[in-house]
């Protein structure tokens, strides 16, 4: 790509992150976008075929995100569900940030064909990478799989995302799926 049509799609990408996060994902149009990121609606679709398109590209950068907050999890002092319920605060923190993602990436989990299947594998990795490092400390129920741990924190932090609830009662909520999973 020319640097200026780097530029643009970097600028829509980056305008589009703040509105869908401002306003979530169904309140934003492609041509809010367009208009914000100062360049034709043609531009637009040019870079990005479709809303979900770029809705992916606005949160590709949550896979190297993701990937150190593992691993942050995973070097922490504490016991084996001090390190899960730091990486579950963190997870409904990711989903939670963009209004209506917990919903869209939670129900999208298993479907290649989804716009979010590359962030639903970037989660489901993730959440392998913690069940095989607690796995290994004979932490972790062997019946426990990442698909499983991804939708039950992820129906967590839709819940979150669409009411009132505050940090203590997610994290309440938290605390009875890391009990769930952990090996007694």
């Amino acid at each position: 790509m020319r640097a200026d049509a780097v530029r643009n799609r970097e600028r829509i990408v980056e305008l589009a992150r703040a509105l869908f996060r401002e306003k979530g994902y169904d309140a934003v149009s492609m041509d809010e976008v367009a208009k914000a990121a100062e360049v034709g609606v043609g531009t637009l679709y040019r870079h990005f075929p479709t809303k979900e398109a770029l809705y992916d590209a606005a949160l590709q950068a949550w896979v190297e995100t993701v990937t150190e907050a593992v691993e942050k999890a995973l070097a922490a002092e504490g016991s084996a569900r001090d390190r899960l319920l730091s990486w579950f605060d963190t997870y409904v923190e990711f989903l939670t940030r963009h209004k209506g993602a917990a919903w869209r990436i939670t129900s999208a989990l298993g479907d290649e064909g989804s716009p979010f299947a590359a962030k639903c594998r970037t989660y489901l990795n993730a959440n392998q990478r913690i069940i095989d490092t607690l796995a290994s400390e004979g932490a972790m129920r062997a019946d426990v799989d990442a698909m499983q741990l991804c939708r039950l924190v992820g129906g967590v932090a839709a819940v979150v995302d669409n009411s009132e609830l505050d940090a203590e009662a997610a994290r309440s909520m938290l605390a009875v799926v890391a009990d769930g999973v952990l090996a007694s």
